[in-house]
């Protein structure tokens, strides 16, 4: 049986718009011969000629925060405490199988730009692409923002899952969740402007918040989910093991057995 794998996960680079200002990722390369310049300085003696082609090691140094690129939230960053009262997990404590299930897609790229998905729209969409949720089931969305990473206009693009969609999902075992855009709720941009007209702080980050009454990941920055069916894939999001850390990298693909 052949075994197909899509790369659901974002380059870290130093030009895509994909962060807020202060919290983009900043690359620094040095190349072969700056390496080789370093063994020499680690081995006394050492002369450039006897290295191969006179070249060293290739060697980046990253600066970065656990949130950069696609990676997984954890419980604790979205409160202190999660399932109504529990010490809230931290990315090291996340349960490993959690992160290797099979995934379902709800296409939500036909929503504007900052709309609030609900219980109601996740229903509807299971019901056109015919699929019962399971528990454990790794559900990700598509929406627009996918198609602008990158772009100027990256943070501000797509709809966002809000507390009532989100306690759905976890109502019905689902564990992990992923969305394409810069955050699982809608783009801050648009909710700040809902908080003026209504001055109702409920609806301040209010998919993420929902992890106070159930634990739950989240998956963000994903990539290419316009390349998956609706289900008959499993997705592999295991994060990086960071200590007491809110989130962790990770490199999510999902896998085709054709």
């Amino acid at each position: 049986m052949a075994r197909r794998i899509v790369d659901l996960s974002v380059p870290l680079n130093n030009t895509a718009i994909a962060d807020l200002p202060g919290s983009m990722p900043k690359i620094v390369y040095t190349a072969h011969a700056e390496g080789a310049a370093q063994m020499l300085a680690g081995f006394p003696g050492l002369k450039r000629v006897q290295l191969p082609d006179g070249q060293g090691w290739a060697v980046e140094q990253v600066s970065l925060i656990t949130h950069s690129g696609t990676h997984v939230d954890a419980p604790w960053h979205y409160h202190p405490t999660m399932n109504d009262g529990e010490p809230a997990w931290t990315i090291d404590e996340v349960p490993l199988d959690w992160c290797f299930q099979p995934g379902v897609k709800l296409d939500f790229r036909h929503f504007p730009d900052g709309y609030v998905v609900g219980a109601a729209d996740i229903e509807a969409e299971l019901k056109r692409i015919g699929h019962e949720l399971k528990p454990l089931e790794i559900v990700v969305v598509n929406t627009s923002a996918g198609g602008h990473y990158g772009e100027p206009d990256y943070l501000s693009r797509g709809c966002g899952m809000g507390a009532q969609a989100t306690l759905y999902l976890t109502g019905l075992g689902v564990r992990v969740v992923g969305t394409d855009g810069w955050s699982w709720d809608a783009p801050f941009v648009h909710t700040a402007r809902r908080w003026l007209e209504t001055h109702d702080p409920s609806i301040i980050w209010e998919g993420h918040k929902a992890g106070r009454h159930c634990g739950y990941c989240q998956i963000e920055k994903l990539a290419h989910l316009d390349a998956l069916p609706a289900d008959g894939f499993m997705i592999s999001c295991f994060p990086f093991k960071i200590e007491r850390a809110s989130a962790g990298w990770t490199r999510a693909v999902a896998i085709f057995e054709d």
